[in-house]
């Protein structure tokens, strides 16, 4: 019975553990996946809203956006890969040094283990910011798709974007323990200045005299 008993409250006690969880082992696919979504999301919206600024048909805004999602995506990656790999390189080294100066006993190839298992590894934090970034940049783009008035698309881009950087926001916020008003807060902020400055300057350039 007191058996039984135990099992019951321990069924009660288990997700308190969550209370303790490590959020920084998270930091790697998450950084890669928050980074990626936010930069999809904004960038390629500011790209839109720069161009739309200048041009009232659909088609240049969904053509620039589409080129921006490839270009972006791929450059996310790279950029992922080659920094995951060179921090790759820097921890390998390190566990090497650290193989040589100690004695190799039965505890320190278990704890060896576990580093090598901790490792980052470069192709999948290039696969989950390129996954991200797209996954962002399609906010925008399907948000433009289907409005034919120019102003009322230009809305909907910025209304799209804006509770996507909400939810990203937040989803950011919550996966890696901070607090969520800050953090939906600062994201959403920084993608209204980037794209009012892009649709500004945009403007400003084209009102100048050069023809886009």
């Amino acid at each position: 019975m007191d058996s039984a008993a135990d099992n019951f409250q321990n069924q009660f006690k288990a997700p308190k553990e969550e209370e303790n969880f490590d959020y920084s082992q998270r930091s790697q696919w998450l950084r890669a996946a928050v980074l990626g979504a936010n930069d999809g999301l904004v960038s390629i919206a500011s790209l839109m809203m720069g161009i739309g600024a200048v041009k009232k048909d659909a088609k240049s805004m969904i053509l620039t956006g589409s080129a921006g999602l490839v270009a972006g995506a791929a450059s996310m990656a790279i950029g992922e890969f080659v920094s995951v790999y060179s921090q790759l390189e820097i921890e390998l080294a390190q566990i090497k040094r650290s193989e040589k100066e100690a004695k190799k006993d039965n505890q320190e190839e278990e704890n060896n283990n576990t580093e090598n298992e901790n490792l980052p590894s470069p192709i999948k934090a290039a696969g989950a910011s390129a996954l991200a970034f797209t996954f962002g940049a399609i906010v925008p783009l399907l948000a433009a798709a289907f409005i034919g008035d120019h102003k009322m698309r230009l809305v909907a881009v910025a209304a799209a974007v804006t509770f996507a950087l909400v939810v990203f926001g937040g989803a950011g916020a919550v996966l890696g323990g901070a607090p969520i008003m800050r953090s939906c807060t600062r994201v959403l902020i920084g993608g209204w200045m980037a794209m009012a400055v892009t649709f500004g300057l945009t403007k400003g350039i084209s009102s100048g005299g050069l023809e886009l």
